[in-house]
């Protein structure tokens, strides 16, 4: 079986042939598994690993909201795949628009789950991202793949990264606005650090304004902000439409950092704890079924372009997920820290200096007034018993420690051992 021919997607990325029907697309999915990754995927056999008794997933349909984003892909794969059925429970990903709109629906129960900003889901736990509730954190979703796109205009201006988007801004003065997607989410954390890292206060020297990931092209060809920091594909659709350019990925601000997770009340999990643990493992599987091999990079890049994912031609996404970056302006490379779903199960587990990062600059930036008990936070909110449950059961390798230490493109290292001090520490901050 074959997917229907599809044809290229209007600039403004609206314009997408309907997508076939969902059971069409998992049969070409299954029948194509063997390709690439065969010894990882073609020995699942779909048998239910926990179908009865006490094991069984109490809620067996799961619903889980997404943006059209490339690193949604290991959620739809779960699902496109059937390795949902594998535990027991069926994932139905809910396409949203915003990820206020995500955080409402986790909040209010109409999503049970949700790819999703890390910081989103601390903002909402503290009480920064909205009203707050407690939340919890199943699992990483990615690792890098993120990037900070310039304005075509600037470049042309000689601001084609972080130093000489500086030198530009004290030479020409007015007023420069950059769009990131949430306030306490991953994307503006990173754009506010690369600001900084260049002696750029984004809230003295710059505006900020929060747009939706699919929106951000369609608003910078209007002239509505000067850069932007999202996840793919919309940095690359950007430059395909000539109207960006790549200053920085985010793996050059932080290698291998966190990104996207699974996320979901504590409610939930307390409720769920079987189908929390289920669906971690189908996408811990989906996972490591994308990283396997490049028919499969191939396969997901097809599947999450049609219309009811994210809804753009396949070559905005099928490039950055293998590693193959342009930048606008002539440079190529290939970045083998691109975008992961797995790596050995690096990218999945929920460290707790992730999660306490994301506070220090919370804390850095004035969403938090005062310290938090950062590493009891963390462990409140990211929920490594659930994780190492799924871990064995998906043969997951689990990290020596539920620490782990980064050096940033500034220089600064973390290490989670003094969170206090390192998020007082920074020359800029509010």
């Amino acid at each position: 079986m074959t997917l229907p021919p599809r044809t290229a997607p209007a600039t403004d990325t609206t314009a997408s042939t309907p997508a076939p029907a969902a059971s069409d697309r998992r049969d070409f999915l299954r029948q194509g598994a063997a390709l690439g990754g065969a010894a990882l995927f073609g020995s699942l056999g779909y048998q239910p690993v926990w179908a009865a008794g006490s094991d069984a997933p109490e809620k067996t349909e799961v619903k889980i909201g997404f943006i059209p984003l490339t690193d949604c892909a290991s959620v739809v794969m779960a699902a496109e795949l059937g390795l949902d059925k594998k535990y027991g429970v069926k994932i139905v990903p809910n396409k949203e628009a915003s990820w206020a709109g995500v955080r409402d629906k986790l909040v209010n129960g109409e999503l049970d789950m949700a790819h999703v900003l890390y910081g989103l889901i601390y903002g909402l736990q503290l009480g920064t991202a909205g009203p707050r509730k407690d939340m919890a954190v199943l699992m990483s979703l990615n690792h890098n793949g993120q990037a900070l796109t310039l304005s075509k205009k600037l470049a042309e201006k000689g601001a084609v990264d972080a130093p000489s988007l500086a030198k530009l801004m004290a030479t020409e003065k007015r007023e420069y606005t950059f769009a990131q997607t949430f306030p306490t989410g991953t994307h503006a954390m990173w754009l506010y650090y690369w600001l900084a890292s260049a002696g750029i206060d984004p809230f003295k020297d710059a505006r900020a304004i929060v747009v939706p990931p699919p929106q951000m092209v369609a608003n910078m060809r209007v002239g509505n902000m000067d850069g932007f920091c999202v996840g793919e594909p919309w940095n690359h659709r950007a430059i395909m439409d000539g109207i960006g350019v790549t200053a920085n990925t985010t793996q050059d601000i932080w290698k291998d950092h966190p990104e996207k997770v699974l996320g979901t009340t504590a409610e939930f999990v307390q409720k769920y704890p079987n189908t929390a643990r289920a669906v971690t493992a189908a996408i811990l599987e989906a996972g490591k079924w994308i990283d396997a091999g490049l028919v499969n990079k191939n396969r997901m890049a097809e599947t999450i372009a049609q219309r009811a994912y994210v809804n753009t031609g396949v070559d905005a996404i099928n490039q950055r997920i293998l590693g193959r970056y342009q930048n606008g302006m002539g440079r190529t490379w290939d970045d083998p820290n691109h975008m992961k779903f797995y790596n050995d199960g690096l990218v999945n587990f929920p460290y707790l200096s992730d999660g306490m990062w994301f506070l220090t600059q919370h804390k850095r930036w004035g969403l938090l007034k005062s310290h938090p008990d950062y590493l009891a936070v963390a462990k409140a909110v990211n929920r490594i018993d659930i994780y190492k449950q799924a871990a064995d059961a998906t043969r997951t390798p689990l990290p020596k420690s539920e620490m782990r230490s980064a050096k940033f493109i500034d220089g600064a290292v973390w290490d989670g051992k003094d969170p206090a001090k390192y998020a007082d520490g920074f020359k800029i901050k509010a």
